[in-house]
């Protein structure tokens, strides 16, 4: 009795064994392509091959191909280092897309700018950064995100740049921007409502690297932060922690411990509490 189930735990480590080598040479495959170079079923192929992508040991392209996950690459070129932002953001943004129906955007400060890649819902893969994909800091839940974290020299230098408005409800006053970036260091979430786009608002958290140093921020766009905030919220908190335990080999800093989305409700503040000299803007 055991040595038969001894024979088949290796006949099935040989299946398995036989889908890895193909692989070898870092090279992508169909399911058929796949069962041929193994010598298997269809069948046996596309369960074995499932079960290995659910290891992440093999990765589904977007065409539905299959290449070598990061695991055996990582194995492959010798590197334990943790894996690159550029490489375990999109997987991220795509599976944050998919749950919350929203686009998803990760961000990176460039200078005085944030360089940033998106998932819009649906089936278009995420998009790559680029030199001309970038947004303006103080109007987005992303840049502030980020912002919030950098010297305050940056934050001065965002400030004497100029505070353009985007709409009648972007914040234009230094003291209410230096104002919604301490709440934002405080709470570690950012929120911002109609300030780049009239009819759209955003929410963004901050990932984090060893030792508490900021890497990126992903934000979520929804029309109306009153009653879309608190269901994607946790998803979102979710996400980025888990990019930040991935970027930084399963550890992640005290900054970004569990009380990260505290005092999320207070970055969106009530009409009752805005100042009735400026457009009525959001200060988170």
């Amino acid at each position: 009795m055991a040595g038969n189930s001894t024979e088949a735990g290796r006949s099935v480590t040989n299946k398995i064994t036989s889908i890895l080598m193909t692989f070898t040479e870092g090279s992508e495959h169909s399911l058929t392509e796949i069962a041929q170079l193994a010598g298997l079923p269809i069948s046996t192929a596309h369960r074995l091959t499932a079960e290995l992508a659910a290891w992440r040991l093999l990765e589904r392209t977007v065409d539905g191909r299959y290449r070598a996950g990061l695991a055996l690459r990582t194995m492959g070129s010798g590197d334990s280092s943790a894996p690159a932002l550029r490489e375990r953001a999109p997987c991220v943004l795509d599976d944050l897309a998919r749950v919350t129906k929203c686009r998803v955007r990760l961000g990176v400060l460039q200078e005085l700018e944030v360089a940033y890649i998106e998932k819009q819902p649906g089936p278009r893969p995420v998009s790559g950064f680029m030199p001309a994909a970038t947004l303006p800091i103080h109007p987005t839940a992303l840049g502030r995100a980020l912002l919030a974290f950098a010297p305050a020299s940056l934050v001065e230098m965002t400030i004497l740049r100029g505070l353009r408005a985007f709409t009648p409800y972007t914040v234009t006053a230094p003291d209410r921007f230096r104002r919604a970036l301490a709440i934002v260091r405080l709470t570690r979430v950012a929120a911002t409502r109609f300030e780049l786009e009239a009819t759209t608002c955003a929410v963004a958290v901050p990932v984090f690297g060893a030792g508490g140093e900021v890497l990126a921020a992903i934000e979520l766009t929804v029309p109306d932060l009153g009653r879309e905030l608190q269901p994607v919220m946790a998803a979102l908190t979710i996400a980025a922690r888990s990019l930040s335990r991935e970027l930084v080999g399963g550890r992640v800093s005290d900054s970004a411990g569990t009380g990260a989305a505290r005092g999320v409700y207070a970055t969106v503040l009530p009409p009752s509490q805005r100042s009735s000299a400026e457009p009525q803007p959001a200060v988170g």
